[in-house]
């Protein structure tokens, strides 16, 4: 489980990350990238949202978030989020099209998605 203190909670954090408006998708994964850190020390955010309009069912659309909250998990305990610890907060957003897809091909998926994002 992703622990406490990399989590975005409040709802102003999920907004002020959307304002940016910068995202990258790749095959049915969205990741909207916030404002650079001023303090390099300053833990990085992360948000996974999937859409009621996604899917109707509970089920399907928290199992979506849950492979995406394990391959951030695993992808940070191996210090491999590349330049996606410069920023402030990160949301992966879920669409329809990786809706049943397996954890390997979300976790390639998220893992090409961080290393799309630039400096």
């Amino acid at each position: 489980m992703l622990s406490r203190v990399y989590r975005l909670k409040k709802n102003s954090a999920f907004t002020a990350t959307y304002k940016v408006k910068n995202s990258l998708y790749l095959n049915g994964v969205a990741v909207f990238v916030g404002l650079k850190k001023k303090n390099p020390d300053d833990v990085t955010k992360v948000g996974f949202v999937v859409s009621k309009k996604t899917h109707k069912r509970a089920v399907q659309r928290n199992r979506l978030k849950r492979l995406m909250r394990e391959s951030y998990r695993l992808m940070l305990k191996s210090n491999n989020l590349g330049n996606s610890n410069l920023y402030m907060s990160l949301i992966f957003v879920g669409h329809e099209r990786a809706l049943g897809k397996p954890f390997s091909e979300i976790q390639s998926t998220m893992e090409a998605l961080i290393a799309k994002i630039n400096d």
